[in-house]
């Protein structure tokens, strides 16, 4: 193990960042995601959400249409219906009837990204509600959307979603590089592109005032944090799924040791500048079995907005619960003296590395825990820019 670090650390440091993955990988395929024990949390994939970037800035012009398929040999296994989880082939978005999922794309000097756009049959033109969708690594657009069903709570609830694609020549395995420097800063790389599309979306329909939310499941759900705090003047409010916190990362290596033991807690002066000052009201879901995103990483977010909190510490309330027929879960709330809850921390129990109470056809799902999705939906709701 330590030889085989050491290997990829070296390797790293001389710039071979796929040589350097590939060293991590052969590391920990053995040692942490044996073959011998199908079924558990742990069968995932070694890292997914390192994996190097191979072209340092992404080329400008059309990035290409994103389809899924095969991932990895771990991931096309997939962990089995008895750990609840699902893995593996990306799954075709189904469009609820009336409702229209149109692909786009969106270019600046950081490069281009494809997206896709909801627009629920009860759009007819009037001020609605965004959420900025961003999936995690190996995933798409239609996967993602089919595995945490929020085109359908759209289609209920009438507000539009955006799913950015991430480009396979910006990065391997189609993970947002939330671990990148360039890639934390405001007006700058892969923040930048998501932010623009954001726009691009508010200058095309007519996006509610104060009412546009970012979320996202693991690389997306810490690319998701990193614009919340690049970006507060444009989004109300974040939702982070098995994610990780600004600045936990800065290089493929320390990367790795946060999603494996959690990244460091990073006082927000400390993160690359730009937008850092203003906190904006998060919630977080973290599966306490995940064996990829150590579940430390969500107290590190926690932390990590809490330091940017102005006054009187928050006041906590804690509710335990459970899902008929799945999992426990424990919910902390955090409000301030006005009774505004700025933070929510849902800790799943027994959830590996999957999107809470998500679909079977989608990737990275377990349907047995609390529903993210409409609690993400529900709290954006109570959020919003005055």
């Amino acid at each position: 193990m330590h030889r085989g670090m050491a290997e990829a650390t070296r390797l790293t440091r001389q710039g071979h960042l796929e040589e350097a993955t590939a060293a991590i990988q052969r590391t920990l395929g053995g040692k942490f995601f044996p073959a011998s024990s199908p079924g558990g949390p742990g069968d995932t994939d070694v890292p997914i959400d390192v994996t190097s970037r191979l072209v340092k800035q992404t080329p400008k012009g059309p990035a290409g249409r994103h389809t899924g398929g095969r991932g990895p040999t771990l991931l096309t296994r997939g962990v089995g219906k008895p750990s609840g989880t699902t893995v593996g082939r990306a799954a075709s978005a189904g469009v609820p009837e009336g409702g229209r999922f149109v692909e786009r794309s969106y270019t600046n000097s950081a490069g281009t990204r494809s997206y896709k756009l909801y627009i629920p049959s009860g759009y007819t033109g009037q001020a609605v509600p965004l959420i900025v969708m961003l999936h995690g690594c190996t995933q798409n657009p239609d996967d993602f959307a089919t595995g945490t069903r929020m085109n359908e709570i759209a289609e209920e609830r009438t507000f539009l979603v955006a799913y950015p694609a991430q480009a396979g020549n910006a990065n391997m395995q189609k993970c947002w590089n939330w671990f990148q420097a360039v890639d934390q800063q405001r007006g700058r790389g892969e923040p930048s592109i998501i932010a623009g599309i954001t726009k691009q979306i508010a200058s095309e329909y007519d996006v509610a005032e104060g009412r546009v939310y970012v979320a996202g499941m693991s690389a997306g759900g810490a690319m998701a944090a990193i614009l919340g705090a690049t970006y507060p003047d444009l989004y109300a409010a974040v939702g982070v799924h098995s994610g990780l916190a600004p600045g936990a990362a800065t290089d493929l290596s320390s990367a790795f040791t946060a999603m494996r033991q959690g990244g460091p807690v990073v006082a927000r002066r400390d993160v690359p500048d730009g937008g850092y000052r203003e906190v904006l009201p998060t919630i977080i879901f973290h599966g306490d079995g995940d064996t990829t995103v150590h579940p430390r990483n969500g107290d590190r977010l926690l932390a990590h907005l809490e330091g940017g909190k102005n006054g009187s510490s928050p006041r906590v309330t804690t509710r335990r619960g459970r899902v008929q027929g799945g999992y426990e879960y424990t919910r902390f709330t955090y409000q301030d003296a006005e009774g505004r809850d700025l933070v929510e921390r849902w800790s799943v129990h027994g959830l590996g590395h999957a999107w809470s109470g998500g679909s079977y056809p989608g990737s990275y799902t377990d349907p047995r825990g609390p529903d993210a999705s409409a609690e993400m939906v529900r709290f954006f709701g109570q959020n919003h820019k005055r």
